[in-house]
């Protein structure tokens, strides 16, 4: 049965009429297909690093700068969702407006998701949290001391949810933002397989047999299926329990989407946390609302009518504003511009 979200349900009163979505460009399926149209190209010329790993694999860091040039500066760090790199407007938006606000950032992108396949026999998921914690004490290690905080969009959310609960007061940020985040993955696994939700589905599963291919020709027995079974995969939850569940440990998908779901752990959340979803985000329903009584006081909630699936596009056809790239900003310079 399908619980209908009330239209007062928002836990940041004082926010909610802060985005106001494009006239004529409210619909959920517009917001969350607009930025990819508006966001097509890159502003800056990002400095690339391959930072080697622990277990002989790497991840790929895309800067706004060059680090060593920019150590004294506060630092924002993204992660991104299913698929996603540098090019997604949400992440490449959130540097550019880290730049000009004279911020370091610093996209982490996971495992084989920079344009070239990793080497070992796993990849990344909604739960894995061991590569985000370690490159964020790598950076913590590696640099002066300097304010830092993360965001995490849609997967790189509920990750970010995951890492922020399960490490508490060691994480190294001083603040956390979280936007679109499947905070329940088996459900939204379902809610993916009905109506037009599963034309995203269909175009995400694209993107993960694609790379699943390309892994698989680079480093032929680093997945546990061949090429015609990817092939014949049909549902993200396919995918998710030939691959994703088989190579992390998971006895199948189901297995895999309860234990890494980040809703019950919310309430571990020890670091100031601001946390944005839309009600009308087409990959999720009400399942990934967390109820007020799960969230501690280090964690803002905001829930806005529109914007959709990291999307919340304001302002005009002619000037459209990106609502994530200032709402975001300014929520961390409390946290980010007021150290020393």
């Amino acid at each position: 049965m399908t619980q209908t979200i009330p239209s007062d349900f928002n836990f940041a009163p004082e926010e909610s009429a802060t985005f106001i979505p494009m006239r004529g460009v409210a619909n959920r399926h517009l917001q969350t297909m607009l930025p990819r149209l508006i966001r097509r190209k890159l502003q800056f010329t990002p400095h690339w690093q391959r930072l080697e790993l622990p277990d002989d694999d790497f991840v790929d860091l895309a800067w706004s700068e060059d680090p060593q040039q920019a150590q004294h500066k506060p630092r924002l760090v993204v992660f991104h969702g299913l698929e996603g790199s540098l090019h997604s407007p949400y992440a490449h938006g959130l540097i550019q407006a880290a730049k000009a606000r004279d911020w370091l950032g610093v996209v982490m992108h996971f495992r084989g998701c920079s344009g070239e396949p990793n080497r070992q026999k796993r990849i990344y998921h909604s739960g894995e949290i061991e590569d985000g914690r370690w490159f964020l004490n790598w950076l913590a290690r590696s640099f002066r001391p300097a304010p830092t905080a993360a965001v995490g969009f849609s997967l790189g959310g509920n990750m970010l949810a995951c890492l922020l609960a399960k490490e508490g007061d060691n994480v190294p940020l001083d603040a956390a933002a979280i936007v679109s985040a499947p905070f329940m993955l088996e459900q939204c696994s379902y809610h993916m397989e009905k109506g037009f939700s599963r034309v995203y589905q269909h175009y995400l599963l694209n993107l993960l047999k694609a790379n699943a291919l390309r892994k698989l020709k680079a480093y032929p027995q680093s997945l546990p299926v061949n090429l015609q079974q990817i092939k014949r995969m049909r549902r993200l939850r396919e995918f998710d329990d030939l691959i994703t569940a088989k190579i992390h440990g998971f006895t199948d998908a189901i297995d895999y989407y309860r234990q890494c779901s980040a809703m019950p752990l919310l309430n571990q959340i020890t670091r100031p946390t601001l946390i944005i979803h839309a009600k009308d985000d087409p990959f999720m329903d009400h399942h990934s609302i967390p109820a007020p009584e799960h969230l501690p006081a280090s964690v803002q909630y905001q829930l806005t009518e529109n914007g959709g699936h990291v999307g919340f596009v304001g302002g005009t056809l002619r000037r459209p504003k990106m609502w994530l790239e200032t709402r975001i900003p300014d929520w961390l310079s409390t946290y980010l511009e007021t150290k020393s």
